[in-house]
């Protein structure tokens, strides 16, 4: 009869072959991304109380409505503050430029001097980019959500009625609150440091991740998003970034499969 101390050395080493994988890491995200859905949709106060630590009430002027809530987010008018917006704003596209530079000059080698993990590496990172952050998030999430921002609502000084995450039954119309699209470029950002050389990783990992979450928080302190759409659109970086190595990984081996079997 097996014990359980025998039992769980394999348990764990096939936990670890599964996180191995890019296809592990894919589900594990995907299944994360939904659960936190879920707790900020059941839990619509998460993003309340978070928008109210950065926005500051004030006196509402005679010709305001009667129970309508006036202020502002205090952080979104300092000018440090939108110089770093702006910065980490255009970042992801820059060094997405980079990136694709890299790939064509290795593509142009030959030989020896070819690396097929370089050309490997930078398509899955210039494929992540193109479908999460662009595609997905800007293209489709952000049009079809229909929740407004922050400052938009109703408890925030603005007009719409406050909808939680996951609800398509908002006022807003379009460029809505649901992803963060900023957050979803910092996400992709972090996720580069599977192109820094393995003994770099701890060294500059940290660092990069730090980075790629100042813009999250630049905009939940701005009332642009609330908690959950930087949260969630960083996280969606990880999914997609994950999935397109899961593809490539899963082509890989079919190629391997059909040249072994081919006379």
């Amino acid at each position: 009869m097996t014990s359980p101390s025998q039992t769980t050395p394999e348990w764990l080493a096939a936990m670890r072959r599964f996180l191995a994988t890019p296809r592990g890491w894919f589900i594990v995200l995907m299944a994360l991304w939904w659960v936190l859905l879920a707790v900020f949709y059941l839990v619509p106060q998460i993003d309340l109380a978070v928008a109210r630590a950065f926005f500051e009430q004030a006196a509402c002027g005679e010709a305001i409505e009667r129970g309508r809530v006036c202020g502002s987010f205090p952080y979104g008018a300092e000018t440090l503050f939108i110089l770093i917006r702006r910065i980490l704003f255009y970042l992801p596209a820059l060094v997405a430029i980079c990136i694709l530079y890299r790939l064509i000059a290795n593509l142009q080698h030959h030989g020896t001097t070819y690396s097929p993990r370089k050309t490997r590496n930078y398509s899955i990172a210039l494929i992540s980019f193109l479908i999460g952050p662009y595609v997905l998030v800007n293209l489709i999430l952000k049009q079809v959500s229909n929740r407004p921002r922050p400052y938009e609502t109703d408890f925030f000084g603005g007009r719409d009625v406050f909808t939680p995450a996951g609800d398509f039954g908002g006022a807003c119309v379009g460029n809505c609150s649901f992803i963060s699209g900023e957050a979803a470029g910092a996400g992709w950002l972090a996720c580069l440091i599977v192109l820094l050389p393995k003994p770099l990783r701890p060294v500059l990992g940290p660092p990069l991740i730090a980075i790629s979450l100042i813009s999250p928080a630049l905009r939940t302190s701005f009332g642009g998003h609330y908690f959950s759409d930087v949260t969630l659109g960083w996280l969606s970086s990880l999914v997609v970034y994950a999935g397109v190595a899961a593809c490539f990984e899963m082509s890989q081996r079919a190629r391997k499969r059909n040249s072994q079997t081919n006379l």
